[in-house]
C-alpha cells in the first residue's frame, strides 16, 4: 500500500500539502508511475461516479466535443479508478468515461489505485474547479467541503487552488445569503459585488429586500455599499483570527502526510491521524510497524 502511494509521486503529496495542486500534473504522475500492465480495460457498465462528485450535470456542448474526439482517436489518457464492491468508482476522468459511453465504446482504459474517502473527495472537487466551470453555488459548496475535509484555512485553500484569499472568502459568503438571494446571483440578477456587500448583514428579510431593490432600481455596487454603510443595518461581527503555527510543525506534518497518506495534523503537544475505516487503520498501523489484532 505504502509503495503504491509513493508511486503516485508529487501529485498526491501536493494534494495534502499547502502547495498548489494541479489535476493534470496529478494524473500525469499516476500514469508515469504505472507500468503497461497497470492499465486495464474496464467495462463502462462497471463504472460508478465518484460519490463525492460535486457536479451532477456536465456541459453538453463540451461533452459532445469530447465524444467526437473519442470517436476519432479513442480514450488516449486512462481514467483513474478505485475498486469497489460493485465494480469501480471513478477517481478522475468521469467526463472521459461519459464521452466513451456516448461514443459507443464498451470499455475504457483505466488505472486502479486505492484512495481514502478524503482523497476521493478532494480530487473530485479539484478536478471540477480546474476543468469545469462550476456555478457559483457549486463552487462555494466545493470550497466549504475542502476546508472541512482537508482541515484547511481559507488562505491555504486559496494557495492550493490558485485563487486569491479574497476570492475564496467572497465565494463562501454566498452560502450565508438567503436562498432567494443565492438564486438571484445564479441568474445574474445581482452581481458578486452586490452579494459580497449583502453577505455582511445579519437580517435575512432586509437582505432580500435590498437585493430586490438592487434589481428594481438598477443599483450599482457602490450605491448599495453606501446604503449599507450609512443605513441602519445590523452587521455581522467578523472576528479575524490567524492561526500561527511553528514552522517546524509544518515540516513534521508534511513528512507524516507523505509517509502515512492521510491528513495528519500536528500542533503543539498534539498529533492527529484520521482514518476512515478499520481497514484504513490497519494500513496506518502497518506503516508505523505497530502489530495489533483489531478483530
Amino acid at each position: 500500500m505504502e509503495t503504491k502511494r509513493r508511486a503516485l509521486g508529487k501529485g498526491l503529496e501536493q494534494l495534502f500539502s499547502n502547495e498548489a495542486f494541479n489535476i493534470d500534473e496529478f494524473e500525469k504522475s499516476v500514469v508515469e508511475a504505472s507500468s503497461k500492465e497497470d492499465v486495464i480495460q474496464v467495462n463502462l457498465n462497471e463504472l460508478r461516479s465518484n460519490p463525492y462528485q460535486p457536479r451532477k450535470v456536465f456541459d453538453p456542448e463540451k461533452l459532445d466535443e469530447l465524444t467526437r474526439s473519442v470517436k476519432e482517436y479513442g480514450v488516449i489518457q486512462p481514467i483513474i479508478v478505485k475498486k469497489s464492491i460493485k465494480g469501480y468508482e471513478i477517481i478522475a476522468g468521469e467526463r472521459r468515461s461519459l464521452a466513451a459511453k456516448k461514443a459507443g465504446l464498451e470499455t475504457v482504459p483505466a488505472i486502479v489505485r486505492d484512495f481514502t474517502d478524503d482523497e476521493m473527495m478532494s480530487i473530485a472537487i479539484l478536478e471540477n474547479i480546474q476543468r469545469e466551470n462550476l456555478n457559483i453555488i457549486e463552487e462555494a459548496m466545493a470550497y466549504k467541503n475542502m476546508i472541512s475535509t482537508m482541515h484547511l484555512t481559507q488562505e491555504e485553500l486559496a494557495n492550493k487552488i490558485g485563487k486569491s484569499r479574497s476570492h475564496v472568502t467572497n465565494i463562501l459568503g454566498i452560502l450565508s445569503l438567503p436562498k432567494k438571494v443565492q438564486d438571484m446571483v445564479l441568474s445574474d440578477e445581482i452581481s458578486m459585488g452586490h452579494a459580497r456587500c449583502l453577505s455582511k448583514l445579519n437580517d435575512e428579510d432586509k437582505i432580500v429586500t435590498l437585493a430586490e431593490d438592487v434589481v428594481k432600481k438598477n443599483m450599482s455596487v457602490r450605491e448599495l455599499e453606501d446604503l449599507v454603510t450609512n443605513g441602519d443595518f445590523e452587521k455581522k461581527n467578523v472576528i479575524k483570527k490567524k492561526e500561527v503555527k511553528d514552522p517546524k510543525y509544518n515540516v513534521v506534518e508534511h513528512s507524516m502526510r507523505e509517509k502515512i497518506g492521510t491528513m495528519v495534523k500536528v500542533n503543539k503537544n498534539n498529533i492527529v491521524i484520521p482514518f476512515d475505516s478499520d481497514k484504513d487503520l490497519e494500513r496506518i498501523l502497518e506503516i508505523l510497524n505497530i502489530q495489533i489484532d483489531l478483530d
